[in-house]
């Protein structure tokens, strides 16, 4: 289980990633609200993360790591246009975290095969799971 840092930690880059220079959608809003409320992290914290972001701490579980991952791919995805500039972005906090450079090249390949971009959590795992082997 994660510690409340490394959820501070989380939910402030999925944050940054979603503002990109811009305000942030009502949809992208809706999203991190969830994910906030999954992590158990109260609405004055939220709120709080948008001004004041939370230096990145690196998850120490592999599958942590997945789920971050795949939590950015469906935030990136949410208005199903993303940029090239936000798959290089996404990209790197990939490598970042430790991910394999095949693996998360492999996601984003094939990500535009399924409906609405949305990668099967399964499916996901499966490709990270091959590289890690």
């Amino acid at each position: 289980m994660i510690n409340r840092v490394e959820k501070l930690s989380l939910l402030s880059e999925m944050i940054a990633f979603a503002q990109n220079g811009e305000n942030i959608n009502s949809i992208e809003h809706k999203f991190l609200r969830s994910i906030a409320r999954q992590l158990e992290i109260s609405d004055d914290d939220f709120y709080y993360l948008f001004k004041h972001p939370v230096t990145y701490v690196n998850l120490k579980s592999h599958s942590e790591r997945i789920v971050q991952f795949h939590r950015l791919i469906l935030l990136m995805n949410l208005d199903q246009n993303a940029s090239n500039k936000q798959l290089i972005k996404i990209h790197n906090f990939g490598l970042r975290m430790g991910l394999s450079q095949e693996a998360i090249n492999r996601v984003l390949d094939l990500m535009d095969s399924f409906p609405n971009k949305i990668v099967p959590p399964d499916f996901l795992i499966d490709i990270f799971k091959v590289q890690y082997n």
